[in-house]
């Protein structure tokens, strides 16, 4: 089984899979921003249930990805007087970014939309594969980098009208989604003297390279962050994809190889990788990258059904058979079973 490392992305180029961790634990479905989740009640005739809530970032895991343990006195004592985690993480907010007004705004409007905290990856010398040893510092998102925080902002705000559409659809027939979008820890990063990795996620957290070569649009930004979101997932539910997926991807392989134009049917997403073929096929990367292209599929589908646009081309699972079974399993696994991608014709 492999565990809890969601995921490295190296895109453009064939991810190494880094050392496998600690599974994360299994999400609940979040709806809301609230506080840590409180213990459910017995379940009996006397005694009634209390529903679990949501994940919520701690006010001790906020201060941590924001100041990296070196909080300095003056923000301590700024602090001191808030009452509760959610006042906490606001003020801290507020005085980490307090160098950028617009930057400050938008990482409170982050926390206020998603429950998501917007701070620091710490510096480490990254194994990045065959591209060798890449050294990463943390890079706040504020003045020329300031686009970026913008643009998670936005993608993050794309994913909650469009999750909850699906949550509150699945809530009606009485379903309950198992999948978490809200509620992480976003730690902004530089690579020196390269663009990648682009991202990669861990234990709830997704960390985001300023210097990202993929990172050159809001559109761009979004659809990495819902491929990487997965992965957090993926973690969640025991590493779902490595067993679901992986038939599927290696009978496409077995008949297509790395030709591209024989995969482009199968394919997902469009990511290509640079001298190779498509992302979810690229030699060396597993069910778990297919299943990940497959996810951005997934939202790129349900974002035009849900604003009553056309679909971005031929509905994935219209297209050959592995499609619909790929889909099918993500749709059960992921989404109660609930598909609103008008069915095949």
């Amino acid at each position: 089984m492999r565990k809890s490392w969601a995921l490295v992305t190296l895109l453009v180029g064939c991810a190494t899979r880094p050392a496998p961790e600690r599974a994360a634990p299994k999400p609940s479905t979040p709806v809301a921003v609230a506080p840590s989740a409180a213990p459910s009640a017995s379940i009996s005739e006397d005694v009634p249930v209390v529903e679990a809530k949501p994940p919520a970032v701690s006010a001790a895991e906020a201060e941590k990805v924001l100041f990296l343990g070196k909080t300095p006195s003056s923000v301590t004592s700024a602090c001191a007087a808030s009452v509760g985690d959610e006042a906490r993480i606001r003020c801290l907010l507020t005085q980490r970014y307090d160098s950028d007004a617009a930057a400050q705004k938008l990482a409170l409007d982050l926390y206020t939309q998603s429950g998501d905290v917007a701070g620091l990856e710490p510096r480490q010398m990254f194994d990045g594969g065959y591209r060798g040893i890449i050294e990463l510092v943390p890079e706040l998102p504020v003045g020329k980098h300031r686009k970026h925080l913008a643009w998670v902002e936005e993608g993050t705000r794309d994913f909650d009208r469009v999750y909850s559409a699906l949550d509150l659809a699945a809530a009606a027939t009485g379903k309950k989604i198992g999948y978490r979008w809200r509620a992480l820890t976003l730690r902004f990063f530089r690579s020196v003297d390269r663009t990648t990795p682009n991202g990669f996620a861990k234990d709830w957290s997704y960390a985001y390279n300023v210097s990202g070569s993929l990172l050159h649009s809001a559109v761009a930004v979004r659809e990495l962050m819902v491929h990487e979101i997965f992965h957090l997932n993926d973690g969640g539910h025991d590493e779902w994809s490595s067993s679901a997926l992986a038939k599927v991807q290696e009978d496409v392989i077995k008949k297509c190889g790395k030709d591209i134009a024989c995969l482009t049917p199968y394919a997902p997403h469009d990511t290509i990788v640079k001298g190779g073929t498509y992302y979810a096929f690229q030699p060396g990367n597993g069910p778990w990258e297919y299943a990940a292209e497959l996810a951005v599929r997934h939202f790129r589908e349900h974002r035009a059904v849900i604003d009553k646009q056309k679909l971005p081309g031929k509905a994935f699972k219209c297209g050959p058979a592995p499609n619909g079974k790929a889909w099918q399993l993500f749709v059960d696994e992921f989404w109660a079973g609930l598909d609103l991608v008008p069915a095949c014709p």
